[in-house]
């Protein structure tokens, strides 16, 4: 069921809109940059879930490429305060979009999509990115047990609980090995830190045995195992390819991202 937004409100967000822009002409000076293609409405939006030590403008070379191809995009800032919470954010999100919708998710935002894909039957295909891929029952520290060596991490406690952070020292090598040294630096300093409820919910849903999946496996990763990758990939039964990349592959290699993206979105039309 879609919402109906009245037309004061539709006037409303839009004078919001106006203003947005007047303050960030930056931003439109961006999209403009490059003149890429305008959406095509045949395609289907392509909705990109972010995970942990990330935000979505580690999405900006993916969103380039497929913004140059005619797909609209959207990159949903995922909160990382909990699996169950996550999960219902990203799924209000994909309840406000008209149409079909690729599902993306890059490492812990794979173990949302899993969950928030379940309650929408817009989502025409799950694609993970050096993802977490839980069964029902399972938490993402279940499934991180399994990757060797242990992430080095940073905890500060928060109201309510406490956040975790790859130490900045440390940080190109675990996520970012393949990225040139000064971005890599820049992503450590920007990296969004992510609540160990994270770690500890339930995964409750198991989008990928109703939905088409693929999955790119990261051969170079040291967050993530590509064995352990590997394994929930077959399990989830997913279209696999594999890419010598880091974690951080949406950044080193956003051609090799792209092409799966579009490759699902081809398949599942």
């Amino acid at each position: 069921m879609r919402i109906r937004i009245p037309r004061r409100v539709s006037l409303a967000v839009g004078a919001f809109v106006l203003l947005g822009a007047t303050t960030a002409p930056a931003v439109a000076l961006a999209a403009d940059k490059g003149h890429p293609s305008a959406p095509d409405p045949v395609k289907p939006t392509v909705v990109l879930v972010h995970g942990a030590w990330a935000d979505s403008s580690s999405w900006s070379p993916v969103i380039e490429r497929l913004r140059k191809d005619g797909y609209p995009v959207r990159a949903i800032a995922n909160p990382l305060q909990g699996l169950t919470s996550d999960s219902d954010y990203v799924s209000s999100y994909l309840a406000a979009i008209d149409g079909p919708v690729i599902l993306v998710g890059h490492s812990y935002g794979g173990a949302v999509i899993t969950n928030a894909a379940a309650t929408d039957p817009d989502v025409r295909a799950l694609v993970y990115v050096a993802g977490f891929i839980p069964a029902k029952g399972e938490t993402v520290g279940n499934l991180a047990e399994q990757t060797t060596p242990s992430i080095p991490l940073v905890t500060t406690p928060v109201p309510g609980g406490a956040e975790v952070s790859i130490d900045p020292a440390h940080f190109r090598d675990v996520f970012a090995g393949d990225v040139d040294p000064t971005t890599a630096a820049d992503m450590a300093v920007t990296q969004r830190p992510a609540n160990t409820r994270a770690v500890t919910d339930a995964s409750v849903q198991e989008a990928y045995t109703s939905i088409p999946s693929w999955d790119l496996i990261t051969r170079r990763d040291h967050a993530i195992a590509p064995d352990v990758q590997r394994s929930m990939a077959e399990r989830a039964g997913a279209h696999i390819r594999e890419v010598d990349a880091s974690h951080a592959v949406m950044v080193s290699r956003p051609d090799a991202v792209t092409h799966i993206i579009e490759d699902a979105a081809r398949a599942t039309r």
